[in-house]
């Protein structure tokens, strides 16, 4: 069951209590612009750690983009410097740029922000329980940190799990069978999907196919009359010429991680299928998504199935993206 609405903490709007884990990161920056700009999603934190970039400035990135948008009173929590593994970390400079905006280099005005720690999630949770959708897009190291630190009951007030992660039937994009959040710290993948309950996963099978290209992004550069105009196009640039280079002919970039975001107020776009998902710790197969996709698999008890996401209505998904960012801004004033 979904979570319940509460009205928007800025107007009549009914919005979605959502408390967001990312490592912004280009895609990860266009996740958090959506959640502001989203008339029916009230973003109560950003748990902000390493990933596409090491966590400080993740955190700075994180802290620069509630700014802009207006939000300082959104509270930045600082996140991991690496995976459980102790694993050196490896970043994306290639993908994401050297500071995770690509050309983008936020302010240096941004060094002194206020920064929480982990307290500040148990503080969230407790202040919104039952009525509180923590949705994960970068690394899942937080949260499963969160299961250890405090133990298996420390989320059970949480309504729903929203994660970008895993790869099904699918090749991957760090190996040949690994998504990178569950690659990068596959301990913490097969923490958290063994201990979190009612998990919507999005793997690539679907955020593969959530492309924006050129053409949509020029459209929201001349017309978006939001506050983060001035780093669509240029961000989006950056992050798509990656792509021609990994991928070629490719006709956009895929936002991955807006996807699970727009699933909370947009259900209608997405299919599942109800399996119970693990990962793979180590070897070869370090961070592979697993699920039975036999006919008849074998039984699992109700409470540990996750809705894997399929399918997707990819036209909606690009009318919506647009949608937001062309008007998001005013209707959340």
């Amino acid at each position: 069951m979904k979570g319940r609405k509460n009205e928007d903490v800025r107007g009549s709007a009914m919005a979605y209590n959502v408390l967001l884990f990312a490592d912004p990161g280009i895609d990860d920056s266009f996740a958090i612009m959506y959640a502001l700009l989203n008339p029916h999603i009230n973003l109560v934190g950003i748990v902000s750690g390493y990933g596409n970039t090491k966590k400080e400035q993740s955190v700075k990135n994180s802290a620069y983009l509630v700014e802009l948008g207006g939000r300082e009173d959104i509270p930045i929590i600082a996140g991991a410097a690496g995976p459980l593994s102790g694993e050196p970390v490896q970043y994306y400079p290639e993908i994401h740029g050297p500071e995770g905006l690509g050309p983008i280099r936020p302010p240096d005005s941004f060094q002194n922000i206020k920064v929480h720690d982990y307290n500040k999630i148990l503080e969230i949770v407790n202040q919104y329980k039952g009525n509180l959708i923590i949705v994960n897009v970068g690394r899942l190291t937080e949260l499963a940190l969160m299961f250890i630190l405090y133990g298996d009951n420390a989320l059970k007030d949480i309504t729903e799990f929203y994660i970008m992660g895993g790869a099904f039937l699918v090749p991957g994009n760090i190996t040949a069978e690994a998504e990178a959040n569950f690659y990068s710290d596959s301990i913490a993948a097969r923490i958290v999907m063994e201990k979190a309950h009612n998990v919507h996963l999005y793997p690539l099978n679907i955020t593969n196919r959530a492309i924006i290209t050129p053409e949509m992004v020029e459209i929201l550069a001349e017309n978006s009359p939001t506050s983060f105009r001035p780093l669509l196009k240029p961000t989006f640039d950056y992050y798509f010429k990656a792509y021609q280079k990994n991928v070629p002919g490719i006709k956009g970039a895929p936002i991955h991680d807006v996807v699970p975001l727009m699933a909370i107020t947009n259900p209608e776009i997405f299919k599942y299928i109800p399996r119970r998902v693990k990962v793979e710790e180590f070897g070869n197969a370090k961070g592979k998504s697993i699920a039975d996709f036999r006919p008849k698999p074998d039984p699992e008890p109700l409470e540990t199935l996750d809705y894997i996401g399929m399918e997707a209505d990819i036209p909606k998904f690009v009318e919506n993206f647009m949608e937001i960012f062309l008007k998001g801004d005013y209707e959340k004033k």
